[in-house]
């Protein structure tokens, strides 16, 4: 079992290095059938592991080596498998998979092909060496790896400058969340004294009432650290205030966007407070916060959505929308459900991108739904998992999204926490938004009049079967992974997750979500079919309506066509400050004081000095014997004065 399980973390970054190493010596199809390959191993062992392992409710801890050790602190390399990272490895595999396969058609003719590959393969590995980790420290290493990846991926078309500004926004954002989560480790580590989950966890008893005393304050050090440590995962989940770099991140191959920003990456922050339980119980105020956020990120991100014309932007908006929905989850110790919105959503998020990607490929390249129309004839395969995608997003009885989305509405509902009637109205507004931009979406991508060039009309065609195959499973996926996991997950009677999350009595909220009014269970679904209705009023029977609405709230539609204005607001808080003092340091430090004082200003001065001793060599003899009877006199005298 040891071995099986070393192999699923491990066999990804084989694909990596034989991928790197010799992919452009054996060619295209060598890359691809063995990155393709050794994932497809790495998938079906973790199926294996989840069925021996997680259904059967038994943890796994395999150590690997020593990494770290010092007088007062040793840190393992090891593999943790209970239920959260069983969860975590099928989806991250299964889904890295049929990306990988959708890439051998998406990116044919693509000279690249041997790097997307291994870039894709390296991310994997780093990505399950995150979630397998055993402490916070080898946590940081996946962290990291999946951050480094993010950048190469988003930036793969360097020749594109919008793709490498997205890439290098990213890496910058990412990186300020990550001065949180440092500092959040280091904070537990001065509690605890370890950084290994286990040890936390078993210590808890002793230290979630110990304070700081910092300037004359007294604060609760668990409350800071896991404050902290939640600004790491605003950052790489793109909650609100650090959300600005996923929807720039699109420049990047659409498969990269299905992979990375919508299944697995941006949701490392929903599964590191999830780890968190047993240490985020002991702190209210920052599970508060941390709904807020998420309710506020849901709303926001989906008001974005409705006003966007680029078909994968508007999907990345719905990402951010729905890892708020998880955030609040988490904050009001839903945990479970979290894990169960985490996981459906990582098939219909990755289908609706994969999708979109099938229906640029259609369309030549092109990405606005205003310039398409029309088409679904032409792509039917594409057109039908498009709609199954967008009723899971919705929450559509019986898609998988109805599940996982309302038993987080139902928490938001019975919590004993003040702000959860607060997030039950703004995920209730975001469900209904959720469902008016999918069928915005679909409506202005695959019907009406065709608003395409002749050209890529006469173009169109369906994917070829390489890519429409991981579209049909993740189309499976979305139309049954509700049904089939919810009482797993957040079933009245499971144990599931025993061991591996930790609710305190006076918190339980599940089995309280499960005996909520009928209007409560409802709800949701009576919002989703009210914003089908008006994108349907708006976009098939009353079309010039939406120009009149534009007009008529024209404030309203400026601010959210300009994305609640935060970019224009960073850009002017840090961005154009930054550029300017750059170009401060530069004039006047680098170029007047450095370069002034420093090269430049020897070399003016050996050029002065030059010229006027250049002025001495006149070329004449005389002037010659002149200076030298003139030293001799010199030299002479001072030796007869000063012997």
């Amino acid at each position: 079992m040891d071995f099986l399980a070393v192999l699923v973390v491990f066999l990804p970054l084989l694909g990596f290095f034989l991928s790197g190493i010799f992919g452009e010596k054996f060619g295209n199809q060598f890359s691809q059938l063995t990155t393709c390959g050794l994932l497809g191993i790495s998938t079906v062992l973790a199926a294996y592991l989840f069925l021996r392992l997680g259904l059967k409710e038994e943890t796994l801890f395999i150590t690997l080596f020593t990494w770290i050790r010092v007088e007062f602190f040793e840190v393992t390399w090891g593999l943790q498998l209970d239920s959260i990272s069983l969860v975590m490895i099928a989806v991250v595999t299964l889904i890295s998979l049929m990306v990988h396969v959708y890439s051998i058609g998406y990116m044919k003719g693509d000279p690249g092909i041997p790097r997307f590959m291994a870039y894709l393969s390296l991310f994997t590995f780093f990505m399950l060496m995150l979630v397998t980790a055993p402490n916070l420290l080898q946590m940081f290493f996946g962290w990291e790896g999946v951050g480094l990846c993010s950048y190469l991926l988003i930036g793969y078309w360097y020749d594109r400058e919008t793709a490498n500004a997205a890439a290098i926004k990213a890496f910058l954002v990412n990186r300020i969340a990550d001065i949180g989560f440092v500092l959040g480790i280091l904070t537990l580590f001065i509690i605890f004294g370890t950084l290994d989950f286990s040890g936390m966890f078993e210590l808890i008893g002793e230290h979630y009432d110990d304070s700081f005393v910092f300037l004359n304050g007294q604060y609760h050090a668990l409350s800071l650290a896991c404050f902290l440590l939640f600004i790491g995962a605003m950052g790489k989940s793109a909650q609100i205030g650090l959300h600005t770099w996923l929807p720039d991140a699109m420049e990047g191959p659409t498969p990269v966007s299905a992979l990375i920003h919508a299944a697995t990456m941006v949701t490392a922050g929903v599964f590191l407070v999830v780890r968190l339980s047993p240490l985020l119980e002991y702190t209210p105020f920052v599970r508060e916060i941390m709904t807020l956020i998420g309710a506020v990120t849901a709303l926001m991100a989906a008001t974005i959505a409705c006003v966007q014309n680029d078909i994968k932007r508007i999907i990345a908006y719905s990402t951010c929308s729905q890892l708020g929905y998880m955030f609040m989850a988490a904050g009001l110790s839903g945990y479970s459900a979290s894990m169960f919105h985490l996981t459906t959503h990582a098939f219909f998020k990755a289908l609706l991108f994969l999708g979109a990607g099938s229906v640029i490929h259609a369309m030549s390249d092109e990405q606005d739904i205003q310039k398409m129309g029309g088409i679904w004839k032409f792509v039917p395969v594409t057109y039908a998992v498009m709609w199954i995608g967008s009723l899971a997003l919705a929450g559509i009885p019986f898609f998988s999204g109805f599940y996982s989305k309302d038993i987080i509405l139902e928490i938001d509902w019975v919590s004993y926490l003040p702000i959860g009637k607060i997030s039950f109205a703004f995920g209730i507004t975001a469900a209904a938004l959720t469902a008016f931009y999918s069928w915005r979406l679909l409506l202005l991508t695959f019907h009406g009049k065709p608003r395409a060039d002749e050209a890529v009309m006469g173009h169109l065609h369906e994917a070829p079967l390489v890519m429409l195959l991981p579209l049909v499973v993740l189309a499976m996926g979305s139309l049954f992974s509700g049904s089939l996991l919810y009482e797993l997950f957040v079933g009245d009677e499971t144990n599931f997750w025993v061991g591996a999350i930790f609710v305190l009595p006076e918190d339980e909220v599940l089995k309280a979500a499960h005996h909520v009014d009928k209007w409560v269970h409802w709800l949701p679904t009576l919002v989703s079919f009210l914003g089908i209705g008006v994108a349907y009023l708006l976009y098939q029977f009353a079309k010039g309506w939406p120009e009149r609405l534009s007009t008529a709230f024209s404030g309203i539609y400026t601010f959210l066509c300009h994305k609640w204005y935060f970019d224009k607001l960073y850009d002017w808080l840090f961005v154009k400050p930054a550029f300017r003092f750059g170009k401060i340091l530069w004039e006047e430090g680098d170029q007047e004081a450095i370069d002034g004082l420093g090269p430049n200003g020897l070399a003016m001065l050996s050029m002065a000095s030059g010229g006027i001793l250049c002025r001495l060599q006149t070329g004449y003899v005389y002037h010659y014997a002149f200076a030298m009877m003139t030293g001799l006199v010199l030299m002479i005298g001072w030796y007869y004065f000063f012997r």
